[in-house]
């Protein structure tokens, strides 16, 4: 070896690569990839696993998970938490471990954060072939199991030859480091090249910063975006997850202190303003709160900041009514700056929010528009209070009862994460967030499962949090695997499972849309040969408890209460178990989601679903 080079295998390189990478942003620096997650098969266990070894903890921190999609989901509750400053990496092996990466994958991609994907691939060389776990393509040799990971990934390589990793890994940091590219960057490493020695240049291991900018606006776009703001009689701010990724919810208090612009947030940007604050006025949309629907429809100028527009968020297209209705969007990204036929702000929401308030200086909106809006946030507020209380502590919970007792529970900074079923609803409505990060859910993929390993991932970046996963049983059953690794590595994630008895959210949206809640329920066959015998004798605590985890159960308000404060207090994994009345207590919908309906059926149900679902359907607008 010379002195300009360095022999190493090509997993050895990568490691070392990966460990002298840094982001940096307003003065901050952080390691880009800052540990590896992996579970070892024959892909990987004698290249990245040997060079994970190696190299050593100082050099490279391994977390060991259960299942691989798990740990994709962990990666992702890291890097959200440290708003994608920083990220992991995850290593397989080939076949069902890689495969088992493409659905963490796309929840990454699709709400725009990263995670390094290193799956293991075939032989480069195709020396044995086929070998164990090969999908053997007749007329495409070069297509393995990991081009599944392809439209997934914001970024794509099979290294082929070690010399192929330099340019390769320069590109997958540069994406996962820029905030309008960011998502899931998969590396496939065929376990033949992991393997295989090169002559390194020493100039590849050297320290690296990529630095996070905040674009500012473009002059024309800031002068036209502060005429249209001037002009609006009723403004409404839609904050976005981009809010939190920038870092900008000073500079969003600041511009709402000082115009009076309502601000209603997507499930990514609840937080944004504490709960508190007078023009904070909650969810927005299809599970919004009604003062943000209400606005929504005779908003006159929408300025969307940091969000991708969803169907929630618009009500499939039915919320925003006044014919006069115009869009602002402010995005770091010009692909969702465009949408809705919006005048564009492409920037850094901190950044353009602050270039917004100095040219807006003097400008506020009237003042029948901020009582009225004040009004209404009083009244759901009232609302929330009735569906969070209690009035007999002895009493089985109802699901919003849960959330008003953890609502009493949790400090300003505890984190609450969700991801699927109704709870995500609920929350959206009648959650009071008190900081940026206590509100984490994930609703871009609404992916059942994510909750308990993000869970894991927000204490690795955030130590000494209080961390809250909520999960209905449903999403419980897909995915309790890494309560094994919290317990392994002492991390006191708190679980609240909440045990109803099967998919309740879709049992409620099937029984509206035709579907009278087939298949929804965990129950025995019925002499029908429905599932609407009784309740399965399925022991879900037992379960967490046999995975290492303690548990409390909580039949009554007050048991739960007690469990909640206990779990809160306790430097272990705890799991809150309880069970609650089925019967409806959070508030009605809002705005329309638009899930079709059969369009003939015999069926009186679903019949009866067509012709509102026709109704409905008629309000869409094309904002053009």
């Amino acid at each position: 070896m010379n002195a300009r080079t360095r022999r190493l295998t090509t997993a050895q390189a990568l490691v070392r690569f990966l460990s002298a990478q840094y982001t940096e942003r307003d003065g901050v620096r952080r390691r880009l990839i800052a540990g590896t997650w992996g579970i070892f098969g024959h892909g990987n266990v004698a290249g990245v696993g040997q060079a994970l070894l190696e190299a050593g903890e100082d050099v490279m921190p391994f977390h060991q998970g259960r299942n691989e999609q798990s740990m994709v989901h962990a990666a992702v509750g890291f890097a959200r938490q440290l708003n994608r400053l920083s990220a992991q990496a995850v290593t397989t092996s080939i076949g069902p471990g890689a495969t088992n990466l493409v659905t963490g994958a796309a929840l990454a991609t699709i709400n725009r954060l990263p995670v390094l994907l290193l799956p293991g691939d075939y032989f480069a060389s195709h020396a044995p072939d086929p070998l164990l776990q090969q999908l053997e393509h007749p007329v495409e040799a070069d297509v393995s199991v990991n081009d599944t990971l392809r439209p997934v990934s914001r970024y794509f390589d099979r290294i082929t030859r070690p010399e192929a990793l330099i340019p390769s890994a320069l590109q997958a940091m540069r994406v996962l480091a820029d905030p309008a590219e960011t998502g899931a960057v998969t590396l496939a490493l065929p376990q033949d090249v992991q393997a295989e020695a090169y002559d390194w240049p020493e100039e590849f291991f050297a320290e690296r910063v990529w630095y996070v900018r905040r674009p500012a606006p473009d002059p024309v776009e800031l002068a036209a975006a502060v005429e249209a703001i001037r002009s609006a009689g009723r403004p409404l701010i839609v904050a976005g997850g981009g809010v939190h990724h920038s870092e900008a919810e000073e500079a969003l208090k600041a511009f709402v202190e000082a115009t009076g612009i309502p601000v209603a947030s997507t499930q990514a940007g609840k937080g944004s303003l504490r709960h508190d604050h007078p023009a904070d006025l909650g969810g927005i949309g299809h599970t919004g709160t009604a003062v943000s629907d209400g606005l929504a429809r005779t908003a006159d100028l929408v300025i969307g900041v940091g969000t991708r527009y969803t169907d929630f968020t618009t009500a499939s297209g039915t919320l925003f009514q006044n014919p006069e209705v115009r869009f602002l969007n402010l995005n770091i990204t010009g692909f969702d700056a465009h949408k809705l036929a919006a005048r564009t702000l492409v920037c850094d929401a901190k950044s353009g929010l602050e270039k917004l308030l100095e040219a807006l200086s003097g400008h506020r909106v009237g003042q029948e528009y901020e009582a009225e809006y004040r009004s209404g946030k009083d009244r759901w507020e009232e609302i929330v209070e009735a569906a969070y209380r209690a009035d007999d502590e002895n009493a089985v919970p109802t699901q919003t009862q849960v959330l008003g007792a953890l609502d009493a529970a949790v400090g300003d900074d505890d984190v609450v994460i969700n991801a699927a079923g109704s709870l995500p609803g609920d929350l959206h409505k009648l959650w009071r967030s008190r900081s940026p990060r206590q509100y984490h859910l994930e609703y871009g993929y609404s992916c059942m499962g994510y909750e308990i390993p993000a869970g894991i991932g927000v204490q690795q970046a955030a130590p000494g949090t209080p961390v809250w996963a909520l999960v209905g049983d449903g999403t419980y059953l897909m995915m309790p695997t890494e309560i094994v690794t919290a317990v392994q590595e002492g991390l006191p994630v708190n679980v609240v499972l909440i045990q109803n008895h099967g998919y309740a959210s879709i049992g409620g949206l099937s029984q509206e849309t035709g579907g009278e809640r087939f298949g929804t329920a965990y129950r025995f066959r019925a002499a029908d040969g429905t599932f609407t015998g009784t309740p399965l004798p399925v022991d879900l605590a037992a379960n967490a408890a046999s995975l290492g985890m303690d548990v409390r159960r909580a039949k009554t308000v007050r048991e739960l209460r007690e469990a909640l404060a206990a779990a809160r207090a306790s430097d272990r994994p705890t799991c809150v178990y309880v069970e609650t009345d089925p019967a409806p207590t959070a508030p009605p919908a809002e705005a329309w989601w638009d899930v079709p309906v059969a369009e003939t059926a015999s069926r009186e149900a679903a019949v009866e679903a067509r012709e509102r679902y026709d109704r409905q359907v008629a309000g869409r607008r094309r904002h053009l």
